[in-house]
């Protein structure tokens, strides 16, 4: 026993060394993109930078002005609406999808269609969508007006947020769909059997049996799908661009008006700095929540 256990551990170290020059393109790829220019922020944070000058340390200075801005508060606000919007609509429609792929038809051309709008870049979606919603010449408008009803503002100051959160869940809701469908996939069909036996009804199965064992699933398209929302910016930027009057102005649309507008890159980089902690805490607190580690099925 002693000899074989000796004998496996140089094969681990062997496969271990084998496997760093396949890791070795992703780490470098994510030490350029991600960690070094990630310390570089956290330490601007700390400063007043606007690339003309050094960096000069602040402190905490950055971090007390964030909490004092109103524009901090207002764009809390209208993230985390569009968060609620978003997440709310595209889950119980992604489910529901998700539920009629597994039930109805397993074609692998009708989960192509479902996943196409994802597929499209979401500069032309939001392009494509605020065309169709304009007020004056977009197709929706001219419909509704053909219907002798008055023509509706898609994109006031009430109606922007809802709009640009239906606009992400018609794009990701394949997606998501699909991610749920694979979750719906690895239930095992004699634990739907025995709920037939025992007189279980398609509502009762759904509620004690599927949305149990998708618990891990859920966990996780939960926490991508919220940690993605939070970073929302390409749809913003293209429809409303932060307006009218700041009704729209969400986190990263905030930061980059600060950096690149104002060229105070130390600001930005705090307010990027509370974002990540916001973020980690957020996905730390679903992961421990909902319990993602642990599956009933194991029990």
């Amino acid at each position: 026993m002693a000899k074989n256990a000796l004998a496996k551990k140089p094969a681990r170290r062997s496969d271990f060394l084998t496997a760093i020059p396949f890791m070795l393109p992703a780490l470098i790829g994510l030490s350029i993109f991600v960690l070094i220019p990630g310390i570089r922020g956290v330490y601007l944070a700390f400063t007043s930078y606007d690339v003309f000058t050094d960096p000069v340390f602040i402190g905490f200075d950055n971090f007390v002005k964030m909490f004092q801005d109103p524009l901090f508060w207002n764009a809390l606000a209208v993230t985390s609406e569009y968060v609620v919007l978003n997440i709310g609509i595209q889950t119980v429609v992604s489910l529901f999808i998700a539920v009629l792929l597994h039930r109805f038809t397993r074609s692998t051309l009708v989960r192509g269609i479902v996943l196409m709008p994802y597929l499209i870049s979401n500069v032309i979606v939001a392009l494509v969508w605020y065309w169709l919603l304009d007020y004056n010449l977009g197709l929706v408008n001219s419909v509704i007006d053909f219907l002798g009803l008055p023509k509706f503002t898609f994109f006031d100051d009430v109606t922007a947020m809802p709009t640009i959160a239906l606009i992400n869940v018609w794009r990701h809701m394949g997606y998501t769909s699909l991610l749920i469908f694979a979750g719906l996939q690895a239930i095992p069909e004699d634990v739907y059997a025995a709920a037939a036996v025992d007189g279980a009804g398609e509502w009762r199965t759904f509620r004690s049996i599927t949305l149990p064992l998708l618990r891990p699933v859920m966990a996780f398209v939960l926490v991508i799908t919220i940690t993605g929302s939070f970073q929302i910016f390409d749809t913003v930027a293209v429809t409303t661009n932060g307006g009218p009057v700041n009704a729209t102005r969400v986190f990263s649309l905030w930061i980059a008006s600060k950096a690149w507008g104002d060229f105070n890159f130390g600001y930005a980089s705090a307010i990027s700095v509370f974002l990540m902690v916001l973020l980690s805490l957020v996905a730390f607190a679903q992961t421990k929540l909902l319990k993602a580690g642990e599956s009933d099925l194991e029990r």
